[in-house]
């Protein structure tokens, strides 16, 4: 056993792999059960699926992953633990590991997220920061991005009203973002918590930012979209919570005023539209019990808990039959069954089963799967 625990270190491996995201992750413990097995399976699933094996962070570098989190003072969450923040649990994809600095109780808070430009009007971050006190006077958790502007605002204003306040950031906990807001991410963490997806180490690039949108969206009941212009990534947020079946509240802005383009369109698109704390009180849901209805829907392969007796060669048939069949444009799964001369519909998922996670399809909505279009012709 690790000096770190087994369990703990198997599942981070799990998450850390290459190409193995929040969905993949969740179904192949669905399969194997346990993250040991599911690391196990991991070089036979892509060799079968006619690609290079998947490189697997060693357990070396998990375990100093681990200790050095806890040298900061923070801590892991994944899925399966009771800690884990219950309204994020409720995502279709939630994160498989959470890096967590500060107090871990403070993600189950009644919570509203803030968010808006980086480069918001003073006027719209003394808005920001008149909301979030208000909210924190209500014994209301505050969730931000810890960005420039409207995040800081937020935070900065609930931090002085004494209130509780947390940021999903899209770095490592070793690296906070802006550099500039290191003190801000030490205060937030002392009566708050600072919450990541990313491995320690991780400077934040562009393509880590929707990720911590995600996590912003799935800890809140509700976001406030302060100052967004078209094509912010506050309107990715807002997206991923209507999404996620939580309440999208939008501040009104001069029509003059491109920053304000994006969070007025929002209440034309049903935003509840936001001037005081009372408009957020009156539509916002008491927790996570209101979003029992807006539990993921059973996906496609999830009743798949054991393998098909199947041998290698028939399995291998299958999977070639059905590549034939696929293309990058989504097909029904009902389609291919119905082309494919398979016996029972258990062997055609399964097959689609060992193909998505190999990384050469991908499931959507509607009970349909698409080849990943690199994979086309291969």
């Amino acid at each position: 056993m690790s000096r770190t625990g087994s369990d703990l270190a198997d599942r981070l491996r799990l998450a850390r792999t290459e190409g193995v995201g929040p969905v993949t992750y969740r179904r192949l413990l669905d399969r194997y059960k346990t993250p040991a097995a599911a690391l196990e399976a991991l070089p036979g699933l892509a060799r079968a699926a006619g690609r290079p094996d998947k490189p697997i962070p060693s357990l070396a570098m998990i375990e100093d992953e681990i200790a050095g989190t806890e040298r900061l003072g923070g801590q892991f969450l994944m899925p399966h633990m009771p800690s884990y923040p219950p309204l994020l649990a409720l995502l279709p994809d939630p994160p498989p590991a959470l890096a967590v600095l500060g107090s871990v109780d403070r993600l189950a808070d009644r919570s509203v997220a803030i968010v808006g430009g980086r480069n918001a009007s003073l006027n719209g971050q003394r808005l920001a920061a008149h909301m979030s006190a208000a909210l924190g006077g209500e014994g209301i958790t505050v969730v931000s991005g810890m960005a420039r502007g409207i995040d800081a605002a937020a935070h900065e204003a609930v931090l002085a009203a004494g209130g509780c306040t947390v940021a999903a950031v899209a770095g490592g906990l070793d690296h906070p973002y802006p550099p500039q807001h290191v003190d801000l991410q030490a205060r937030i963490a002392v009566s708050g918590a600072v919450v990541t997806e990313a491995p320690l180490g991780t400077e934040p690039q562009a393509r880590h930012f929707p990720r911590r949108n995600r996590i912003i969206a799935g800890l809140a009941l509700g976001v406030v979209v302060v100052e967004a212009a078209c094509h912010s990534g506050s309107l990715i947020t807002a997206r991923l919570a209507l999404e996620a079946g939580r309440e999208v509240f939008a501040v009104p802005g001069s029509p003059l005023d491109p920053r304000c383009q994006g969070s007025n369109d929002l209440i034309r698109q049903g935003a509840q539209l936001t001037e005081t704390i009372g408009d957020i009180l009156a539509h916002l849901p008491r927790g996570p019990e209101d979003f029992t209805a807006n539990r993921r829907p059973p996906q496609l392969f999830d009743h798949l808990a054991e393998e098909l007796p199947m041998s290698p060669f028939e399995a291998s048939e299958i999977r070639a039959s059905v590549l034939q069949l696929l293309s990058p444009a989504p097909t029904s799964v009902d389609d291919l069954l119905r082309h494919c001369q398979f016996t029972s519909q258990a062997a055609l998922l399964a097959a689609l089963l060992d193909l998505e996670l190999g990384g050469v399809i991908e499931s959507l909505p509607g009970n349909r799967v698409a080849l990943i279009a690199q994979q086309q012709g291969g």
